[in-house]
């Protein structure tokens, strides 16, 4: 079945109506842009990582996001809780795995939570993607290996990739980048939304993957009409806050105009700018 616009739509359309509360296990160098970025989406952030706290925090959310972006004992220990009892409850876990294959300890803690949770969808760039593949990444830090990069020339064997990563963690996979790729075991959409300068600022992912779960929450039918939807809504509002850019403005305004762009969202812009293709 072909993905439509207005498909898309509908999914932005469920976030607004039913404003799913997200539990969002994050880092803490963007949890407020995260949080921002629920609350302008339609849903509701509560952010919280402390062991003793988190079972009950996750019994009343609808979703629950796990980024390993700033990584200690205690929250690992907070994600492996929090996702039992989401688990439990059959809510959707989102996993960023934010610098997989730059430390041992960001690749092993993705790997068990993979592992040991029913993870619905992983969020990552290709270098993150292949360390938890186990192939070979030169991970820089939290950011793509420019070697790693999906672009035209290879993004038939990056949708393959995609798909047979999938079907190994049974999970949505989004491979977010200049091309951005979103497979399950059987199927793959490239979107061609965004713009560099999106990458000039810090949370741009973390913020797409806390979204993430609002769309997963409220879309729980269809995850992957969901992460196309929402890969495409934080692209296009990239593009929106890029075209408001004046002489004098730099990057502290494109994110600000990036978080309007992502409240003002509406379906007929989403429908009219998501630029999608199945592979």
């Amino acid at each position: 079945m072909t993905l439509t616009s207005t498909d898309l739509s509908s999914c932005l359309n469920n976030v607004r109506d039913r404003h799913p509360l997200v539990h969002c296990i994050t880092n803490y160098v963007t949890i407020n842009d995260c949080a921002n970025a629920l609350l302008a989406c339609g849903g509701s952030p509560i952010m919280g990582d402390e062991p003793a706290d988190v079972v009950d925090v996750t019994s009343i959310c609808d979703a629950l996001v796990l980024n390993i972006g700033t990584l200690n004992r205690n929250i690992i220990e907070a994600m492996h809780v929090a996702g039992a009892r989401a688990a439990e409850l059959g809510h959707p876990i989102v996993l960023d795995p934010v610098g997989a294959g730059a430390s041992r300890l960001r690749t092993e803690t993705a790997a068990e939570l993979l592992e040991v949770l029913p993870i619905a969808v992983v969020r990552g760039n290709m270098s993150e993607m292949l360390a938890l593949a186990g192939a070979s990444a030169a991970t820089r830090g939290v950011d793509v290996n420019p070697e790693d990069a999906v672009h035209e020339n290879n993004l038939a064997a990056s949708s393959s990739f995609a798909r047979q990563l999938s079907s190994r963690l049974n999970a949505v996979v989004a491979i977010t980048g200049a091309i951005d790729v979103i497979a399950t075991a059987d199927r793959a959409v490239a979107c061609r939304n965004g713009v560099a300068l999106m990458g000039s600022i810090t949370g741009t992912g973390c913020m797409l993957s806390a979204i993430m779960g609002a769309y997963a929450a409220a879309n729980a039918n269809d995850l992957f009409s969901a992460t196309v939807a929402v890969v495409a809504c934080e692209g296009l509002a990239g593009q929106i806050a890029a075209e408001r850019m004046g002489e004098k403005d730099g990057t502290g305004s494109f994110h600000t105009y990036l978080l309007d762009a992502l409240s003002n969202m509406d379906a007929a812009q989403l429908e009219s700018g998501a630029l999608i293709e199945e592979l």
